[in-house]
C-alpha cells in the first residue's frame, strides 16, 4: 500500500505545473478553504446582485405608473449595484487561482480527503495501486480531468466536504450486489484454472489466479482491477452466499499461509478493518446415508 494514486501518465503531465505552482505561491492553500473563501465571497456578490434586481424592479413600477423622479432615481440606483456587482466578481475571479490540478497530482489532495474523512468518522484507505477504498466504494484521482472516479463513474465534485458526504450516504445504503450471479462467474474460473493445472477437482486455488481467468480478454484487467475483484469477494463473503441452484457445489474459503505470502487480495471491510483472501475451493456436498 502507499501508493502516490495518480497514474503515471497523469502524474508526468502535471510534475510540471506542481513546481510551478509551489514556487509561484509558496505552500499550497487547502481545497476545503478555497472553495470556503470563494463561497463566502460569492454570498456576498449575490446580495449586491440582488440589489440590482430590487433597484430594477422599482425603476419598472416607476415606469408603469410614471413617476420619472422615482424611474431616474431607481436606474441611477441600480447602476452603482450593479458597478459594484461587476468590481466584486471581477475581485473573485482574480482572487480565486487554485490549480486543481497541480493540487491533485501533488498528493495534496489525497491527504486533505483522508482528513476530513477520519475527522467525520469514515475510513478511507490507500490500495495497492491507484485507488482509495471507501466500502462499498473504489475511488480513483483524475488530475489530468478534474475529477475523481467513483465505482468508474467521474464526479467532478471535489470539495472534501462534499465528497466524503456522498462516501457516506453511498455506505449507508449498501451495494446491490448479485451474489449468485458473481459466485456462478467464481466457479466457472476455478473449474477452468483447475482443469488447465491438471488438480483434482477440489483443489484450494489462489484467488489471484481465478482473477487472471476471469479478465484473460484484452482490455479486461483494465475494466476489472484486483482491487475491484477483491471487493467482491468480500461482499461475496457478507453475503453468505455458498452455492448456487445452477450448480449444488459448495465455496469454500481458504487462508492457510497464504495471507501472509504472494498473491493475497486486500480490501476494507464495512469497519474500516483490512480483510484478505487468498485461496478458494468448490466441493461437492456428501450424499446423505440413507434411512434403512
Amino acid at each position: 500500500m502507499g501508493s502516490p494514486l495518480v497514474s503515471d501518465s497523469a502524474a508526468a503531465e502535471t510534475t510540471g505545473e506542481v513546481d510551478a505552482a509551489a514556487g509561484r505561491q509558496g505552500p499550497v492553500e487547502s481545497i476545503e478553504n478555497s472553495l470556503a473563501a470563494a463561497e463566502r465571497a460569492l454570498d456576498s456578490a449575490l446580495r449586491d446582485a440582488n440589489a440590482v434586481v430590487r433597484e430594477l424592479k422599482r425603476a419598472l413600477g416607476a415606469a408603469r405608473s410614471g413617476q420619472i423622479r422615482d424611474l431616474r432615481k431607481a436606474l441611477a440606483a441600480a447602476q452603482a449595484a450593479a458597478d459594484g456587482l461587476a468590481a466584486d466578481t471581477r475581485m473573485i475571479e482574480g482572487d480565486f487561482t487554485f490549480d486543481e490540478r497541480a493540487y491533485l497530482s501533488s498528493g495534496g489532495y489525497v491527504k486533505e480527503l483522508l482528513a476530513e474523512a477520519s475527522a467525520r468518522g469514515l475510513v478511507i484507505v490507500e490500495g495497492d495501486d491507484d485507488r482509495l477504498l471507501c466500502y462499498p466504494s473504489l475511488l480513483r484521482i483524475l488530475p489530468g480531468d478534474a475529477a475523481v472516479e467513483i465505482d468508474k463513474v467521474r464526479d467532478r465534485r471535489l470539495r472534501p466536504s462534499v465528497l466524503v458526504s456522498s462516501l457516506a450516504r453511498a455506505q449507508e445504503r449498501g451495494t446491490r450486489f448479485k451474489a449468485e450471479q458473481f459466485l456462478d462467474s467464481l466457479r466457472s474460473a476455478y473449474e477452468l484454472r483447475v482443469a488447465a493445472d491438471g488438480k483434482r477437482p477440489d483443489a484450494v486455488t489462489r484467488l489471484v489466479d481465478l482473477w487472471t481467468v476471469l479478465t484473460m480478454m484484452p482490455g479486461q484487467r483494465t475494466q476489472y482491477s484486483r482491487q475491484e475483484f477483491a471487493r467482491d469477494l468480500y461482499l461475496l463473503d457478507q453475503s453468505g452466499v455458498t452455492r448456487t441452484e445452477r450448480n449444488p457445489r459448495t465455496l469454500r474459503w481458504s487462508a492457510s499461509t497464504g495471507t501472509k505470502g504472494a498473491g493475497v487480495l486486500t480490501t476494507v471491510a464495512r469497519n474500516g478493518q483490512e480483510q484478505r483472501y487468498w485461496g478458494v475451493s468448490f466441493t461437492a456436498e456428501e450424499a446423505e446415508p440413507e434411512q434403512s
